[in-house]
């Protein structure tokens, strides 16, 4: 059979993508699902909940590319450590909050740049918290519905930052107004990040002077219940890059694969969401892609794997900050550096997947040359076969052929001769020649 990995493992292994664009270590979804999936055990939640709640960990950061660009334009810098450094402070509190803005605007900017920045963030901090949690939220909350999981699920995500005394964000619920799931969730990725950046001790110091104002007073219960178990083995093995068990609910063990797929074109979407420059990118490559791969004759089974490539090539994008993808103007050595990163990135998330290798392969050589000029293996043409050397020349077709916030999309004519400078040392000729005649004008 084909694809030999579970929804669950599929999902896992992308949600290391969602960890990089949060700004967190990666494995922190995960090592977070680990935790509610006990906390629910201990709650004696039903399993039908239990299989909603995992899935709402592992997708819980799926809207977060939304307001990359968001972030990045109010603070600067790396916004990166603008969503790293909010997940340890009290945002509901004024002081915090407004030390948190003062110390995260881009530490590079003069001080005259930091009040300007400081005077455009109008509105309180709350307000600017509610407006970024409920475009993320939202956003995640409909992806999982496009997956096919339940509203469970859906609203676990959507309520994921409320907080049980209404001061959370975005719609400020209280209490047991907001489902169950949502509470357990909040709860249980906050003390993963404590736990993982400061330890044992000072995660459950934090939950214990969080409860009641934060978080569910049974809930705190619940998970203080772990302070005492070998539990947290699991989480320092798989924090330091060990294989842990997924620990996936009996329910999610029989959910049918059946949607890769459907996982594919979700992703793409939230790749494709985190920067103005690359909106829809992923699925014009993928209509890019599709087309020669009918030109070339390719069977169902080469199509629908380059069809997966496609869609997540760029998923390591995930892992670079907007302030190097957005900049309009010509990138320094070092912002290339973290550019040509990507494909690796892309590597180590899709390399998790099970069955999944030749999906893999394509995806993340994408940006490989045939005079081995290229990144990040520095590939020759003898390695790259037809199903790669098609990827990279349609992920350039479309760079060059669509619109930019800074630039006009370039006419055709210019497109196919910028491709043909290219042609035999960067990209093949026989994919150059199939997309000037299914393209030209």
């Amino acid at each position: 059979m084909e694809e030999k990995s579970t929804a669950g493992e599929v999902l896992a292994a992308l949600s290391h993508a969602l960890d990089l664009v949060e700004g967190q270590p990666r494995g922190h979804s995960v090592r977070t699902s680990m935790i509610a999936m006990r906390i629910a055990n201990e709650m004696g939640l039903e399993p039908s909940l239990c299989e909603s709640l995992f899935y709402a960990a592992l997708l819980k950061d799926s809207g977060c590319s939304t307001n990359s660009a968001r972030i990045h334009k109010m603070f600067g810098g790396d916004e990166f450590l603008a969503k790293r450094k909010v997940k340890y402070i009290d945002w509901t509190n004024p002081f915090e909050s407004v030390k948190y803005a003062v110390t995260t605007i881009d530490p590079n900017a003069s001080v005259i740049e930091k009040l300007r920045k400081m005077a455009a963030m109008t509105g309180s901090p709350v307000k600017a918290m509610d407006e970024a949690t409920a475009a993320r939220c939202t956003r995640g909350a409909s992806i999982a519905l496009q997956l096919g999981f339940d509203v469970h699920t859906s609203k676990a995500i959507q309520y994921l930052d409320e907080h049980w005394d209404g001061r959370g964000s975005p719609t400020h619920q209280v209490g047991e107004s907001i489902s169950i799931l949502a509470r357990i969730l909040c709860l249980s990725q906050t003390l993963e990040i404590f736990v993982t950046s400061f330890g044992c001790d000072a995660g459950f110091e934090m939950i214990r002077a969080r409860s009641g104002t934060w978080f569910d007073p049974e809930v705190v219960k619940a998970a203080l219940c772990l302070s005492q178990e070998c539990f947290w083995e699991d989480h320092w093995k798989h924090v330091n890059g060990e294989q842990v068990p997924l620990n996936e609910p009996e329910l999610a063990l029989t959910r049918p694969l059946t949607t890769i797929d459907k996982v594919a074109e979700a992703f793409a979407t939230v790749i494709d969401a985190k920067s103005a420059f690359t909106f829809e990118h992923s699925s014009r490559v993928h209509k890019y892609s599709m087309a020669l791969a009918k030109f070339f004759g390719f069977d169902g089974r080469r199509t629908k794997t380059l069809s997966r490539a496609a869609l997540l090539h760029d998923v390591g994008k995930l892992g670079v900050p907007n302030s190097v993808l957005d900049k309009p103007a010509k990138l320094t050595d070092s912002e290339f550096d973290q550019i040509k990163l990507h494909p690796r990135f892309t590597f180590e998330i899709l390399g998790q997947i099970r069955g999944q290798e030749r999906m893999t392969e394509i995806a993340a050589n994408h940006h490989e040359r045939l005079d081995g000029r290229g990144y990040w293996r520095g590939l020759e043409a003898e390695q790259l076969d037809l199903d790669m050397r098609i990827l990279a020349a349609a992920d350039v077709f479309d760079a060059l052929s669509a619109a930019r916030p800074y630039r006009e999309a370039l006419p055709m004519e210019k497109v196919f001769a910028i491709m043909d400078e290219g042609a035999g040392a960067h990209l093949d000729h026989d994919c150059i020649d199939a997309l000037k005649q299914l393209y030209s004008v």
